[in-house]
């Protein structure tokens, strides 16, 4: 689906991935309504629309608030006057320590923002989007949605869910007009961690191993695969190779992830 002249909801649009994609979005003549917890970093991003910011709304709201999200279908249509594109990006990570470590306060936050929070979205406005003559659905999962990363393991789960909720959908919709895509992240360059209250350790030698994609590439390759009306997209070389790795020797993989994370999580 070209994204050309359709209006486009992404959450998360006040920073990372976000808002890189709806700046480009914006860019190849989109109209965007971004929604974000921070009212100051979705301004920000409308400060960086420039000469599109005419095309851009902006909607404060926590994705895990139900009768909030269930507002905004209309706020958005007294804007833009359809939905063609939903992206559910917004998504927070977990303290880097094992799962015996976690308080269910901790597990059922990353729950609640990674999975909860897109499902409402996605039973909201799904009916707005199966109106369209042609419409889009994409979500944001994880490299760590299919491969087990210690330290991130409820994150994982909760990246695991979104995995098969799209996976899903794609069959339940494939007989509609609405695409669905879902998208693996590996490494982007964000603040996801400042936004998830999380704090990284010190990795030391293995720190300068790590590099990470900058959002606004991972955006593009994003938006590349729902123009393509792709089914999976694999953001960044890190999380296409452990895709194939995890395939062909799925212990391998997970041993081999393990043994990058000892040093981060020995440090805890």
């Amino acid at each position: 689906m070209k994204v050309e002249n359709k209006s486009f909801i992404v959450t998360g649009g006040g920073s990372g991935i976000g808002r890189a994609l709806t700046l480009a979005l914006l860019e190849k003549g989109a109209r965007v309504a971004a929604i974000d917890l921070n009212e100051t970093s979705l301004k920000e991003t409308q400060e960086r629309a420039n000469e599109f910011s005419d095309r851009l709304s902006l909607h404060v709201a926590n994705i895990t608030d139900q009768s909030r999200i269930e507002q905004l279908p209309q706020e958005i249509l007294d804007i833009h006057g359809q939905i063609d594109g939903l992206i559910n990006n917004a998504g927070i990570i977990q303290p880097f320590v094992k799962v015996n470590e976690l308080t269910y306060e901790q597990i059922d936050k990353v729950m609640q923002v990674n999975f909860y929070g897109l499902l409402y979205m996605t039973k909201t406005f799904l009916p707005h989007l199966l109106e369209r003559p042609e419409a889009h659905l994409v979500n944001i999962s994880s490299m760590g949605g299919f491969l087990p990363v210690p330290g991130q393991s409820v994150y994982g789960a909760s990246k695991a869910a979104v995995k098969l909720l799209t996976e899903g959908l794609y069959a339940e919709l494939a007989e509609t007009s609405v695409h669905v895509t879902v998208v693996f992240p590996g490494a982007i360059a964000t603040n996801i961690t400042q936004n998830s209250g999380v704090k990284i350790p010190e990795m030391g030698e293995a720190e300068s191993k790590f590099k990470a994609l900058p959002a606004e590439e991972a955006a593009q390759i994003i938006i590349s695969g729902v123009e393509k009306n792709s089914y999976q997209v694999f953001v960044g070389n890190d999380s296409k190779m452990m895709n194939l790795l995890c395939r062909i020797a799925p212990k391998f993989a997970n041993n081999l992830i393990a043994k990058q994370m000892k040093t981060l999580l020995s440090s805890k």
